[in-house]
């Protein structure tokens, strides 16, 4: 069985909202990373999916709970090992424009990690820019280009290039392709495929896109208002899911057939989700779930392994 390589571990993030209010953005989850899987984190917007990528990757410092990559506790290192760990784990954003500066050519956008950490100079530096360009599909000619001269697929290249420029073991991609065409989606997701086989490279694939999360993600995990509901196979979560989010979750999916998707059942969840400053008290979906009941209200239901290596928090499983 693959090693772990990041352990999640009752991680929280609050934000103060002022009058003594807290957001309550990521609340106590748990869930490792497998040394070079691809593990999808989705969920609603404002579930707190992308907040948790930033808090793995130190972007955030936790309210709570730890982070652990390699045995070092993320948000305890201090000193030269944070440089260390900064290269060992790197991100891709969700905006391919607004995380590039649009003042640098492509060169020094790809090679700034480089220059930081050290690792190539002079010739080395402008060879190694032009075959990391050539990797994610575009050409050495760009390298002097700047970001508002290429397409929204093209600038996600980019930034992908730059997150492989200082050879990372573990990438966090938040949300990479909500902001492409569909046509382009496909192309940077199998380019993330083939990346991960080439370069050994474990992923946090954060998205709402079900269908497209599937076809990168060997396990899945389900936020819901700060909460993981739901984390299992790929395989397994949309064959058999087993809580009420989750069903409707993937019951929103459209199936090209029209026929099958005239007579097919949907779930349709009442209301809205409630807000994470004032969250509802036990189950945090009990306010939308059809499968409600009194226990829900009084307690939070345990995360718990429901089947083999299939993991829900919810009443119905107890």
């Amino acid at each position: 069985m693959a090693k772990k390589l990041v352990e999640v571990k009752n991680l929280q993030k609050h934000f103060d909202v002022g009058k003594g209010k807290k957001l309550k953005a990521v609340n106590d989850i748990s869930f490792d990373v497998y040394e070079g899987e691809t593990l999808g984190l989705v969920g609603e917007s404002g579930c707190g999916k992308s907040t948790t990528g930033r808090t793995i990757i130190r972007l955030y410092e936790a309210t709570s709970g730890e982070v652990v990559f390699r045995g070092d506790n993320v948000h305890k290192i201090k000193g030269k090992k944070v440089k260390e760990f900064n290269r060992r784990m790197q991100m891709i954003f969700q905006d391919p424009y607004a995380s590039l500066n649009p003042r640098m050519a492509v060169e020094d956008i790809i090679a700034e990690g480089m220059d930081i950490h050290g690792i190539y100079q002079g010739k080395e530096r402008t060879k190694r820019v032009h075959e990391l360009l050539e990797t994610v599909g575009l050409n050495s000619e760009h390298a002097t280009r700047f970001p508002h001269e290429f397409s929204g697929g093209q600038r996600q290249r980019i930034g992908i290039a730059r997150a492989l420029a200082v050879d990372p073991e573990f990438i966090i991609a938040d949300e990479p392709i909500s902001a492409l065409d569909v046509s382009i989606q496909a192309q940077v997701v199998n380019l993330m495929k083939d990346l991960q086989k080439d370069h050994g490279l474990t992923y946090l694939f954060i998205a709402h896109d079900l269908s497209m999360v599937k076809h990168i993600s060997d396990r899945i995990g389900v936020m819901y208002l700060g909460g993981l509901m739901e984390l299992a196979d790929s395989e397994d979560l949309y064959k058999e899911p087993l809580h009420p989010y989750t069903k409707a979750l993937l019951s929103s999916i459209p199936i090209p057939d029209p026929q099958k998707e005239e007579e097919r059942k949907r779930t349709i969840l009442s209301g809205d989700v409630p807000s994470p400053i004032d969250p509802p008290s036990g189950c945090p979906f009990r306010t939308r779930c059809p499968d409600a009941m009194d226990v829900c209200a009084k307690e939070r239901p345990v995360w718990q392994e429901a089947r083999p290596n299939h993991y829900v928090a919810c009443h119905l499983y107890e």
